[in-house]
């Protein structure tokens, strides 16, 4: 089970678990591979009774697949998730400041910290937005920061995800399962709760409603049941306590925002949309779109009504952007980032091209605006032939590749047709921010089923964990009090 080539999250060495994992260990060793197993079958007969399921796109065995998911939970100590949470709030805060002077005063590029071509040819970059603050200064109300560990066990972030993140909805019934499937060990563990996400998420959202609405209300844009995250959609809304929309239940009179109901309109204050910026206005953006609402920007613009997150934001988490992060945190907030970036190459340097083509056969070259893990290039696992045809499209179009070296993520102990074994994961750790930031304790790890594979998305056959942030066992105040102290440091810096 142990592997001595990646950093294990359970154990230190082959006998020697962890001290945060070491009691899930002990308690462990009392089941049986049989009733691990029949654990494993239960928690699956759950999610296929719950209908708790994503959609793949093409897929030649259909569309809607059961949530995979893998009954032994990857474990985080106190200590160290408060750093980690230090470092989301950090990075988050400088991503919402940044994205508004972006589409504001764009003072990071006068001053030269970020090249205005990389703004320009971005192309999640929203021109219409210009001149536009959304209330709270806040951009990014919901964001998903992909973390992973190399062999040296630090986390690295190596993607944000700011545009419409998902995966929330399968933490928290991730959660559920073990406490279903897992209640003796479960109980007693000293696990941080995730179950106050959907509140958390609410008042963000109506903190974020625009000056003045004394009640406002909100609701959920979907696309509509074909979506691949159209049962999160259906899960937060229900959870939150709002309504599940879709374009066609709203209407803009005035450039307000109203839902048609059976008794009459009524007018909507917060939209949460899960909608790419594309289709979500009509006579905005995409001509062509049925799945938006007709004049929501300009009800936006008047400040008539919040999207989040609000249009023009994925200009931060495009992943030549990603590249210059650090200097954005040190510019806006005068730190230093406690979450390092995974070292990156951005293709339009004409430098760093060339060390990039260079040296394909040891590099990840990763399109800049794909996501779900597509269009990726593994360069130490790809044929020559594949090598080629992605140097040649590094030279077509520069500005849309990036390059990272190839990083050897850290593994977990995972329930397989052959036992225990150890299997790649990352780590999404989902944030709120409105008036003040909320980050999750946790998130969803995603893990890699398929042996010896570094692709976790569930669309290309990865599964997920239940995440675990044990409490202090000094107690709650302990916890504030190392969270206070690394915050105040960082601050400091």
């Amino acid at each position: 089970m142990y592997s001595t080539d990646s950093f294990d999250e359970m154990f230190a060495s082959a006998d020697v678990p962890r001290d945060p994992c070491r009691a899930f260990v002990e308690r462990l060793g009392g089941v049986t591979l049989d009733e691990l197993r029949n654990r494993q079958i239960a928690a699956e007969l759950h999610l296929s009774n719950m209908g708790i399921t994503f959609n793949v796109y093409g897929h030649e065995a259909g569309v809607e697949k059961v949530w995979p998911f893998d009954v032994l939970p990857r474990i985080i100590g106190y200590d160290e998730w408060a750093r980690v949470e230090a470092g989301l709030r950090q990075r988050v805060k400088a991503l919402n400041l940044f994205i508004d002077d972006i589409y504001n005063d764009q003072k990071i590029i006068a001053d030269g910290v970020v090249p205005e071509h990389l703004i320009q040819t971005a192309s999640s970059y929203r021109p219409e937005l210009r001149g536009f603050s959304p209330t709270n200064k806040a951009w990014c109300h919901i964001s998903g920061v992909d973390l992973v560990r190399d062999r040296d066990g630090v986390f690295y972030v190596l993607e944000d995800n700011l545009r419409c993140p998902s995966g929330v909805s399968y933490v928290l019934e991730n959660r559920e399962i073990m406490k279903r499937t897992f209640s003796t060990i479960f109980q007693g563990m000293a696990v941080t709760p995730v179950e106050q996400y959907p509140e958390q998420l609410l008042r963000t959202l109506l903190d974020s409603a625009p000056p003045g609405v004394e009640s406002p209300l909100a609701v959920v844009l979907t696309p509509g049941v074909y979506n691949s995250a159209y049962f999160e959609h259906t899960f937060l809304a229900q959870q939150m306590g709002v309504e599940l929309v879709q374009g066609v239940d709203l209407t803009v009179i005035d450039d307000v925002v109203y839902m048609r109901t059976t008794r009459g309109l009524r007018r909507i204050d917060v939209i949460y949309r899960r909608i790419d910026d594309d289709f979500l206005d009509p006579e905005c953006f995409r001509e062509d779109s049925v799945l938006g609402v007709r004049g929501l920007m300009r009800a936006c613009r008047a400040g008539n009504v919040t999207l989040a997150n609000a249009p023009g934001t994925g200009v931060a988490d495009d992943k030549a952007v990603y590249a210059y992060v650090p200097d954005i945190i040190r510019y806006y907030l005068s730190e230093e980032p406690i979450l390092a970036n995974v070292p990156t190459y951005v293709c339009w340097d004409e430098q760093q091209r060339e060390h990039v083509l260079a040296n394909l056969d040891k590099l990840v070259v990763k399109p800049t605006n794909e996501s779900g893990g597509y269009g990726i290039v593994l360069g130490p696992r790809a044929s020559k032939e594949d090598l080629e045809k992605c140097a040649e499209r590094i030279r077509a179009n520069p500005r849309e590749h990036i390059a990272q070296p190839m990083l050897d993520l850290s593994t977990a102990p995972t329930l397989t047709s052959d036992g225990l074994e150890p299997r790649h994961v990352d780590l999404r750790p989902f944030v709120l921010a409105g008036k003040e930031i909320y980050v999750m304790p946790g998130g969803l790890t995603r893990v890699a089923l398929v042996q010896g594979s570094m692709i976790v998305n569930s669309s290309q056959g990865g599964g997920s964990k239940d995440t675990w942030v044990l409490r202090d066992p000094a107690g709650t105040d302990s916890w504030k009090a190392l969270t206070s102290h690394i915050n105040g440091s960082a601050a400091s810096a």
